[in-house]
């Protein structure tokens, strides 16, 4: 069922389509930009406690996802299960599942709208059109995609929950938020 949806994307194809998605797909290619996100939070006074935070989610969500996961279920990607699609990115070498671009930008995402809501609410956006980039660009399966954003979402939701209490502990505020931090 899954083959099949990523099949019917790929009717969808036209040049606009192509040069868009593939442009939007390398914005999550390493993190890339979750992670220059994250560094602007962190040079920032206002924001550099949830820069600590965003810093955290961006380290879990790797390890968990990248680290383990991808490796523990070892799942072929689409791509490599049918290679009759001609991919306009380059092949992917790692696991399939869960899908990094969306684990990482969700809860780039996500940290962001809880640091200012208005900009959180682009970044959303934006994770979410990464994220299905990975299925039009036939990298990704559905599952990937939907547990690698509730991965991102969860374990951003849990360190975040847990910094909150941190900021009730004397002393952790003033911590990181110390200019020559």
């Amino acid at each position: 069922m899954e083959m099949e949806f990523l099949l019917f994307l790929q009717g969808l194809h036209n040049t606009v389509l192509d040069f868009f998605f593939s442009m939007v797909t390398h914005l999550g290619d390493g993190g890339i930009i979750w992670i220059a996100a994250c560094v602007i939070m962190l040079c920032t006074k206002k924001y550099r406690k949830w820069g600590v935070l965003f810093a955290l989610s961006l380290l879990c969500c790797f390890i968990i996802g990248n680290v383990a996961l991808k490796n523990l279920i070892a799942r072929p990607r689409p791509c490599w299960v049918n290679t009759d699609i001609s991919l306009l990115i380059k092949n992917p070498k790692d696991y399939s599942f869960p899908s990094g671009h969306s684990m990482i930008g969700f809860a780039g995402a996500l940290s962001v709208w809880y640091a200012n809501k208005k900009w959180g609410i682009a970044a959303l956006v934006l994770a979410a059109v990464i994220a299905f980039s990975r299925l039009y660009l036939f990298v990704h399966y559905p599952t990937d995609v939907f547990l690698g954003t509730l991965i991102g979402l969860f374990v951003t939701f849990l360190v975040h929950k847990a910094g909150g209490m941190m900021g009730r502990v004397k002393g952790w505020e003033e911590t990181v938020s110390n200019e020559n931090v």
